[in-house]
């Protein structure tokens, strides 16, 4: 007798295994029953139709009853529900859900393939009309046509999960306001915390309303409109609502026939496959699976596994032994702009199952820096303390995050360690990657922590530090911390950090940070090898620390901002920018910072803002993905107002009001008197030497203080006096020494000789064409710069009198002093440098 196979449910493991199986078997008699009406559909793709991103409906169906019938010689049966299952007979019961038929089926193996559904809680107001779950073809039909037909306003997504994040994307992509409601304190809970938190703040700069750690209770109707009521007692008012808080397996049909369910509630099975009836397979969503990393019963509803689920169940039934050795759960979504992706265990699982495990964080760029197009990336990865086994891996970033995923997947099923992330050789071109992988930046990191070169702390200590036992040190720049820093942090720039090193008491701990932790482990090693022995580096940095930071302040920092984030939709949005500019009274100034990475954007803003006046507003075009958050900062930093943040295709536009804005006309004097500007902090310079590059060295760094709102002194003395000497000679009453001084002396900016390969004269021109290609701004106008941005250029009187440098013989804008003159510079200052 011709063997038969009966498959219930169609879609991804049930169609997989039906193709299989005719692949497989030429004899074998298959049939697959489905309750609904397509057999096998893109149900990842479902939200990105609704979103109009996928137009054409057709392109979701994989295959059609007809298709599979004509390629693989397979009976199909759409609208037919499996009822019971009768295994002593091995028969199952199923009704023709068109015509009311109730039949019995007989098959030598089953193969169960339910799924499961969406979970819809008791509560009240969830069968209205204007809730939806969605989950299948006639879901997203029953959606997109509401949305077409009426066009609604305002939407809420109950659930942070997939379908959840790519519902709140496509349907803000239709114009809806979106506002997302999950009970746990995090989107995507296969993620953990802190990389959640990066996905936060990159939905609420698109305009997405989150509501987290907070469920729903019900839904009523008032005025027209739904209103979503919270368990905080917050409620929202809606035109439309989606349910994706999750799903549940369909067991009953399995349940009913006396099969074992698991301890997660999905229908067991073995490594074969085969449900405790071993004539019975079961596949997909419904079932329970193992962990690949832990071993313990999970269930993992995802595509992929279904879809090798029902390959081997496929060969087992044609007698190729085959075995699922278990699920790891790799995933990856697109939420506008970032990706999110994660594989194996999470942070949060293995210390729930009181594992022993290591952390580190890395941030690396997609491909080569200096290729154009470069973006960041957050990797997170998971290994065992004492071997380094790679037991789990996430990422946050743009452009390259599935590729870097896809490896660290492949190293967690291949039980790979940290040094064989080391040695992978991953292809690199400057457009695709860099000659350091991420992958392998990430294993080096990993492994520097193992080998015990540095111990890594962590975001989530910080609050807990006492600051009379541990120090935390920042060694950016100076500049880097006006866009915010770790509270009690103190900073010294790692360039100065050697220098410093008597200034630190070597018994306490050293908790050190930089941007993302590169240059910290750098600080670290500095310490650790001069006789520090408590020493640690903040995995991630201060990037990973803001982002949680800032998802955690999730009111937004100033009342006109709030006012303005408030509009019910784009165009209430664009009144309350126009109202705000009629109530400033103030000039509308343009700035053009494409083009310039950072800090550049954040110095040309504050020189721009330092000619205008409180009230003024400034639209800035920037193309550095960094200034969206940036300038949040600076604004707060500087006593300013962002007033509108807007992500374009290539560009990011920003308008800022100088000063704070109340939106009340009685108060209007007060904000044009307000000060916008913290108290500078003062940068003194020795500039003793008289040659090209360090000139240029001295007044790059002079016109960077300056702009970010320091007051720079530059005392000049010795040789450094020719820097501010005029070009060519000039009238003055000198001695015989002092004229020999003159002729001896290179006279002006423009005749001075370089410290390395001067080359008889012929250095200098060099630099300075190479400068001029470069677009890099020559000596005598970073001179004229300093002089314009408020820098006090000083001529030592004493080495003028010593050399016969008159007054008259400097350029316009030097003050002549002493020595007291530096002192009392050196004393307003927190930074002297001697060049």
């Amino acid at each position: 007798m011709q063997k038969k196979v009966v498959i219930v449910g169609g879609v991804a493991g049930g169609a997989s295994t039906a193709a299989r199986l005719r692949r497989m078997d030429e004899d074998i008699e298959i049939i697959m029953m489905e309750k609904g009406k397509h057999i096998s559909f893109a149900n990842c793709g479902l939200p990105y139709h609704i979103g109009e991103v996928i137009k054409e409906r057709d392109k979701l169906l994989v295959q059609t009853p007809q298709s599979m019938e004509e390629r693989f010689d397979i009976d199909v049966r759409i609208q037919h529900e499996a009822l019971k299952i009768n295994r002593e007979a091995k028969l199952v019961e199923v009704k023709d859900l068109e015509s009311g038929e109730v039949y019995k089926e007989r098959y030598d193996k089953l193969v169960l393939s339910p799924g499961a559904e969406p979970i819809k809680p008791p509560l009240p107001g969830l069968d209205l009309e204007e809730v939806f779950t969605l989950r299948n073809i006639p879901d997203t039909d029953k959606i997109k046509n509401f949305v077409d037909k009426n066009k609604p306003n305002r939407a809420v997504v109950v659930g942070g999960g997939f379908i959840g994040l790519e519902m709140a994307e496509n349907l803000h992509e239709r114009g809806i306001e979106v506002s997302v409601v999950e009970m746990m304190d995090q989107l995507m809970g296969s993620l953990d915390y802190e990389m959640a938190a990066m996905l936060h703040n990159h939905l609420r700069t698109k305009g997405i309303d989150l509501h987290l750690g907070d469920g729903i209770t019900g839904i009523e109707e008032a005025a027209g409109r739904k209103v979503v009521k919270l368990q905080s007692g917050r409620t929202i008012k809606t035109d439309l609502v989606i349910l994706s808080i999750g799903v549940n397996p369909r067991t009953e049909l399995a349940e009913d026939a006396g099969l074992e369910i698991g301890s997660s509630k999905g229908i067991k099975v073995n490594e074969y496959l085969q449900t405790s009836d071993p004539s019975i397979y079961a596949i997909g969503d419904a079932i329970e699976v193992k962990d690949l990393v832990t071993e313990k019963p999970v269930r993992i509803p995802l595509a992929g596994p279904a879809n090798k689920q029902g390959r081997i169940a496929a060969d087992n039934i044609s007698g190729r032994k085959e075995t699922y050795e278990g699920t790891q759960g790799t995933s990856i979504a697109k939420a506008f702009d970032l990706t999110i992706a994660s594989t194996g265990a999470s942070e949060k699982r293995l210390k729930n199952l009181k594992w022993d495990y290591q952390v580190v964080h890395t941030n690396s760029n997609n491909h080569a820096g200096y290729y154009p197009g470069a973006v960041p990336m957050m990797i997170k990865l998971i290994f065992a303390p004492d071997n380094g086994k790679v037991l789990g891996a996430q990422i946050a970033g743009y452009d390259g995050v599935d590729k870097r995923i896809d490896v660290l997947a492949t190293a967690v099923r291949q039980e790979m360690n940290i040094y064989d992330l080391q040695e992978l050789e991953l292809a690199y071109a400057p457009p695709f990657g860099s000659a350091k992988d991420p992958v392998n930046m990430v294993g080096f990191a990993a492994g520097n922590i193992l080998n015990g070169l540095v111990e890594a702390a962590y975001w989530q200590e910080l609050k807990n530090i006492d600051p009379d036992q541990t120090v935390i040190l920042d060694i950016r720049e100076e500049v880097e911390t006006q866009l915010g820093s770790i509270d009690n942090s103190v900073n010294i720039p790692l360039n100065d950090l050697r220098d410093n090193l008597d200034q630190l008491d070597p018994e306490k701990e050293y908790i050190v940070y930089c941007a993302i932790g590169l240059r910290g482990y750098i600080a670290a090693r500095i310490l650790s090898q001069n006789d520090f022995n408590k020493v640690r580096n903040l995995s991630g940095g201060y990037k990973l620390y803001k982002a949680v930071k800032d998802d955690q302040e999730q009111i937004i920092e100033d009342p006109a901002e709030a006012g303005y984030n408030s509009a019910e939709s784009p165009e209430e949005a664009n009144l309350a920018a126009k109202d705000m500019l009629k109530h400033t009274k103030g000039k509308v100034v343009e700035l053009n910072a494409c083009g310039l990475q950072c800090p550049g954007p954040i110095m040309q803003v504050y020189k721009k803002m330092e000619t205008m006046e409180n009230g003024d507003m400034l639209e800035v075009t920037a193309t550095d993905p960094g200034f969206m958050q940036d300038i949040k900062a600076w604004a707060k930093n500087t006593g300013n107002t962002v007033l509108r943040i807007e992500e374009l295709a290539d560009e990011i536009e920003v308008t800022l009001l100088k000063g704070k804005h109340t939106g009340d006309n009685k108060e209007k004097e007060a904000v044009q008197n307000a000060v916008s500007q913290p108290v500078k902090k003062g940068k003194t310079m020795v500039v003793f030497s008289g040659e090209l590059d360090k000139a240029i060295a001295s007044f790059i760094i002079a016109n960077g203080a300056a702009a970010m709102g320091n007051q720079v002194t530059l005392f000049f003395t010795f040789w450094g006096l020719n820097i501010l000497r005029k070009d060519g000679p000039v009238n003055a009453d000198k001695n015989m020494m002092e004229k020999m001084f003159e002729k001896m002396m290179p006279q002006g900016s423009k005749n001075l000789p370089l410290s390395n390969m001067n080359m008889m004269g012929i250095g200098p021109k060099m630099i300075r064409g190479i400068m001029d290609k470069k677009g890099v701004d020559s000596l005598e106008e970073l001179i004229e710069n300093a002089v314009e941005n408020g820098v006090r250029l000083v001529a030592c009187q004493m080495t003028m009198d010593m050399l016969g440098i008159k007054k008259k013989e400097l350029i316009s804008g030097v003050e002549v002093g002493g020595v007291a003159t530096f002192l009392g510079s050196a004393d307003e200052s927190n930074m002297s440098l001697f060049i």
